[in-house]
């Protein structure tokens, strides 16, 4: 008789505890990458500071780099962004629904803000956080895409979208660099910046009819 198959045993107290092990290790990182630098902060130290053995840590993160990987994420898509992508999920306003992903761009550059800036004051090689910062600009890319269709099944885009295209853009204009532009280098406010670019959104993506414009009259030759 053949013996059943064996199931993994994953108990929430388990969980829990690797959980709180994973964020004393992001603690212990982030006070000694701000101490030390970068090159300056090894695993081992890491580790000591954490309470915890190396190969925990290797176990966890991977690497010293993936350890600045995840400090960017938790900037990134803390509870303000899982607030907002609920919000945005749960509407069918097609407006609302854009409007909500201005927030969320706002949201995610707000975030991580703190820590791009620890990370580049404390001499995160420039290749190695650009790396990072165009993983994450593909993650965002893919993460927009329940938006674009959703938008799409509704019959809500532009007649002139496809979905790849529109994910496009909406990719684009929700971009840091906007961002950047804007409220770091010219001074609006944050809340100027995330109304402006639902504005913006609404009518780069949206039908004139689920954008809420009257509809465009075709010149006659």
């Amino acid at each position: 008789m053949a013996k059943p198959e064996a199931r993994p045993y994953h108990s929430p107290a388990r969980r829990r505890q690797a959980d709180a092990t994973r964020q004393q290790i992001l603690a212990a990182a982030r006070t000694l990458l701000a101490a030390h630098g970068y090159e300056g902060t090894t695993i081992d130290a890491i580790a000591r500071a954490a309470g915890v053995a190396a190969p925990t840590v290797y176990a966890a993160f991977g690497s010293k780099r993936g350890i600045v990987a995840e400090l960017i994420n938790q900037g990134r898509f803390g509870p303000a962004y899982e607030t907002a992508v609920t919000a945005a999920l749960s509407t069918a306003e097609p407006a609302q629904r854009l409007a909500f992903a201005a927030k969320i761009a706002r949201t995610v550059y707000e975030g991580e803000r703190a820590e791009m800036e620890l990370l580049r004051g404390v001499g995160v090689v420039a290749p190695e956080l650009a790396a990072l910062e165009r993983e994450g600009e593909l993650d965002r890319r893919e993460a927009q895409r329940v938006v674009v269709e959703a938008l799409a099944e509704a019959g809500q885009l532009r007649e002139d979208l496809d979905v790849e295209a529109a994910r496009d853009v909406l990719w684009a204009m929700t971009g840091r660099e906007l961002f950047r532009l804007l409220v770091l280098e010219r001074g609006w406010s944050a809340d100027r910046w995330q109304e402006w670019l639902a504005e913006m959104l609404a009518s780069a993506l949206l039908r004139d009819d689920a954008a809420g414009r009257k509809p465009t009259k075709k010149k006659r030759g």
